[in-house]
């Protein structure tokens, strides 16, 4: 009987330990799928301003494109998203380059003392800036359907940029959001999900984030995001002056530039500093052995 019921137990234990298994999966698998969408907010909120761009540029240069908001949604998108974002997205974007080159982070998450939770007034800001976006996107996005301002009234068919700066403005805006599920993202959802902080930089996460921007930029980034630069210079040439609302999505558009850069140079840094620095380790080891030998 005894050993019956030992052998019941350790049935039990199995199954009780597969569940848990299967639980445990279903969560990271959850959560991995949640920080992906969420991510993508911010690179959604670069084609959200430019189309903002191109609905004001038209409704200035064209009255018989539009001549006036007539539903509350367009009202919203034209008047009353730009302001919030605005103020969210170069945030993220100084926040962003200034831990490139410092290593340091302002504004969002930092660790608390005991290195497994987030730090709460941290915690509540990225909750604050998450919500934030994610209600100005959805605004954006309907409202500039509402209007009819789409991909294919993007300026940057008729001017593009070079090749050089398309470039560097993807791994700009790649690091940007990089940062932005690494600091804002992520720590809302571990809390939501596990309630702890879990581990930091796993493979398969930065795998399937970089295929998602990816994809994000053949389908609609590369196409729209110009529009920020192509916009505020056509203004200026045809009106002779740039209003507030296009300044910030020119600065927007070269302060990602800068970030690209950092990326870069940091990364060309990384490169020369294995291939010389290893060449170095190399001949001091083959050095060390050949004296040793020689002693022998």
């Amino acid at each position: 009987m005894g050993s019956s019921s030992q052998i019941c137990h350790q049935e039990e234990k199995k199954t009780i330990s597969f569940f848990d298994y299967v639980a445990n999966m279903l969560k990271e698998s959850f959560q991995c799928l949640t920080i992906i969408l969420l991510s993508l907010l911010l690179p959604l909120s670069f084609i959200v301003l430019a189309r903002l761009s191109v609905a004001r540029y038209l409704i200035t240069t064209s009255t018989e494109y539009y001549t006036r908001p007539d539903s509350l949604l367009v009202k919203i998108f034209l008047y009353a998203n730009p302001n919030i974002l605005h103020v969210l997205v170069p945030l993220v974007a100084v926040s962003a380059l200034i831990h490139g080159l410092t290593g340091r982070t302002i504004l969002f998450i930092k660790q608390s003392a005991d290195h497994m939770t987030y730090s709460k007034p941290c915690l509540y800001t990225a909750w604050f800036f998450l919500f934030m976006l994610q209600i100005c996107v959805c605004i954006g996005v309907e409202g500039s359907i509402a209007i009819g301002i789409g991909g294919s009234s993007s300026f940057s068919h008729h001017e593009r940029l070079c090749l050089l700066s398309r470039v560097i403005f993807f791994f700009g805006l790649h690091e940007t959001t990089s940062f932005w599920a690494k600091k804002v993202v992520k720590p809302v959802v571990d809390d939501t999900v596990f309630g702890v902080k879990t581990a930091d930089d796993r493979m398969v996460e930065k795998v399937a984030m970089a295929m998602s921007f990816g994809v994000l930029w053949w389908w609609k980034l590369r196409d729209e995001v110009e529009s920020l630069v192509v916009v505020a210079e056509m203004k200026r040439e045809l009106i002779g002056s740039v209003d507030l609302v296009d300044f910030v999505g020119w600065w927007l558009y070269y302060m990602t530039l800068a970030i690209g850069m950092v990326k870069i140079v940091k990364g060309f840094i990384w490169v020369c500093f294995v291939m010389f620095c290893g060449n170095v380790v190399h001949l001091e080891n083959a050095d060390y052995s050949t004296r040793n030998d020689d002693k022998v």
